[in-house]
Order: C-alpha cells, then sequence, then structure tokens
C-alpha cells in the first residue's frame, strides 16, 4: 500500500466504519458491564463526567511532580493525568513510586490515564520491538503509582498512511501486553499525524483488534485537526471511552496551520463543545474531561490559577451543553 492512498479493501473498510462504529460496542461490551460514573461524577444527568488535569496544561511551569499532583487536588478534580516521563525522572531521582501513589491516594485524586510515547505501531520490526520493551517498563512504573490506563497514540508511524488491519493486530498485541501488568493502552487520536488521525480510522483499529479492553482516548482538538466531523462520535458507545482530552482552538489560524500551542480553556474558542459533550452523555460516556491544553501564554501564569480556571471552564462548557 503506498503512503498516499488506501488500497480500496482499506478505503471501503475505514468508509465502512462510520456504517458499522456501534459494532464496537461489541468490543467494549464483551469486559464491561454499563458504564459507571468516575469518582467525582454524579447521578445528576446534568453532571455525568469526572474531572481530570492533564498536567502538560502547566508544563511550562517546571512543577516538581508531587507539586504537580498538589496543584490538582487543591483546584478541586477528582483525577489527574501524568505524563510518564514525569514519573520516570522523579522515580531515577531517588523518588519513592510507593509514597507518590499515597500521595495521589491521600489527596484524592485517581490516575485513569498517563501519557506516553512508544513506538508500537512502527513498520521497522526492531523499533517495534524497542517500542514494546518500552511499554513494558512504562506500563510497570505507571502501575505501581496506581494507574489503570496508557496512552497509545500512532508514535513510531506519523509519517505515512498504515494498513488499519495491521494496526490492529498491532494494538491487541499491546493489549496482551498491557494484561499482564494490569494497565490498559487506550489507542490515541492524533489530527496532525498521516496515521490514525480520524475517529473512523481509531475505530477501526479498536473494533478490528477484537480485543474485550479495547479503548479509544480522543481529544477536541485532534478531532478538529484531523478533519472529522464533531457527530462522528454519535456512532461510538461510551463504554469504550474512558477519557477525553478536553480543550478548545480558535477560529485561526485555519486547521492546515493550527498547533498545539493555540489550544485554550473550554468555551474560548469555536470548537462545537455543546454538540460534543450532549453526545457524550448520549453515548453513555461516563469518563473523565482531562483538561490538556499546551499554551504557552498559560505557562507563563500561576499554576494554581490556571487549574482552577480550567476546571472551571470545563464545568461551565458542561452545564451550558446539558442545562
Amino acid at each position: 500500500m503506498s503512503e498516499t492512498d488506501l488500497s480500496r479493501r482499506q478505503w471501503l473498510l475505514s468508509g465502512g466504519v462510520v456504517g458499522t462504529a456501534a459494532a464496537l460496542a461489541k468490543v467494549a461490551g464483551a469486559a464491561q458491564k454499563a458504564p459507571k460514573s468516575p469518582a467525582g461524577a454524579t447521578s445528576d444527568s446534568r453532571e455525568p463526567f469526572g474531572y481530570c488535569f492533564n498536567t502538560s496544561t502547566i508544563r511550562g511551569q517546571k512543577l516538581d511532580l508531587p507539586s504537580q499532583i498538589d496543584v490538582a487536588a487543591a483546584a478541586g478534580y477528582s483525577a489527574v493525568e501524568l505524563w510518564v516521563g514525569d514519573v520516570e525522572a522523579f522515580a531515577q531521582k531517588g523518588g519513592s513510586l510507593r509514597d507518590l501513589a499515597n500521595r495521589i491516594r491521600d489527596r484524592g485524586l485517581s490516575v485513569p490515564s498517563t501519557i506516553s510515547f512508544f513506538a508500537w505501531l512502527s513498520d521497522d520490526d526492531a523499533r517495534r520491538a524497542r517500542g514494546l520493551e518500552q511499554a513494558k517498563r512504562e506500563m510497570d512504573l505507571v502501575r505501581q503509582i496506581g494507574a489503570t490506563r496508557i496512552a497509545a497514540p500512532p508514535a513510531g508511524a506519523t509519517d505515512g498512511r498504515v494498513d488499519l488491519l495491521q494496526a490492529a493486530r498491532r494494538y491487541r498485541q499491546l493489549l496482551d501486553l498491557g494484561s499482564s501488568f494490569g494497565v490498559v493502552p487506550e489507542l490515541e487520536l492524533w489530527g496532525f499525524s498521516k496515521s490514525l488521525s480520524r475517529v473512523g480510522e481509531v475505530a477501526c483499529v479498536a473494533m478490528e483488534s477484537g480485543h474485550p479492553q479495547a479503548c479509544l482516548l480522543l481529544d477536541v482538538f485532534h478531532i478538529y485537526k484531523g478533519g472529522s466531523n464533531f457527530d462522528a462520535l454519535r456512532f461510538l458507545n461510551g463504554s469504550a471511552l474512558h477519557v477525553l482530552h478536553m480543550n478548545d482552538y480558535p477560529a485561526a489560524p485555519p486547521r492546515d496551520r493550527i498547533n498545539d500551542a493555540a489550544r485554550v480553556f473550554p468555551g474560548d474558542g469555536a470548537a462545537p463543545l455543546g454538540t460534543l459533550l450532549r453526545t457524550l452523555r448520549d453515548i453513555g460516556f461516563r469518563g473523565f474531561l482531562s483538561l490538556e491544553l499546551f499554551n504557552p501564554e498559560y505557562w507563563k501564569q500561576d499554576p494554581h490559577l490556571m487549574a482552577r480556571t480550567g476546571l472551571q471552564k470545563m464545568k461551565a462548557a458542561v452545564r451550558a451543553a446539558l442545562g
């Protein structure tokens, strides 16, 4: 298959996912019961989601890992999404992972997701093997702090198209590996990538993996950047989504030139958050909205203010959407 064109079979497969993506419910439903409300969420249909803080939002302030956790807790989040590189650096400097896990628990937080970039999807056998070894180390690492999931973006395969069925087989291998650690790899959408940049593509890979723990990690910015319509989410099953990266984007620059640095607080941009949030509720998503920003202007501000503002704006967006 060329880097620029899908084969007819792949085109039909990726196109057909829009009509058949409800089958993702079978993948998720085989291992999961009806979605449960996460910690911090309520049974109130107007507040069905939990709120999580991705520490990228204050990455520029260069706080140590315990301080990042304290910022999330002080702001009122019920969960924190940590970067594996920060956890690894903490451990390499002599930090106790057990103490870190206790700190997270004592602050009333959970870790529903962690961020990493191992090359599980690469077509280069040696590079992919190294990626899987990295995944093993990192799954063991995050397991020790109580994390239940780790991001699996198309790292190592962003420069060209991928065979979706091959990707599904590799994702299943990664899921099987995760099962041995009790950590679930979340198939992450990357809108800037030439592979797995659209909702239909990641849904197809998850479905065709045939694994009961297959799940997606979506992101408001990446859905837009990759060119998918936000209405595409109505074909998914909420039990196959546990975390969604929450943010917003301005109307300019245009899609082809916008980058991560342009992300803004929810409600401060042009994203159709009302449509998104109502769809998430209607498909049964009861996971976490995780604030993930990379805005260099925010990195100049007080981290506690940024965390509090982000939570307030996420909740305001949910109230505006759901009444």
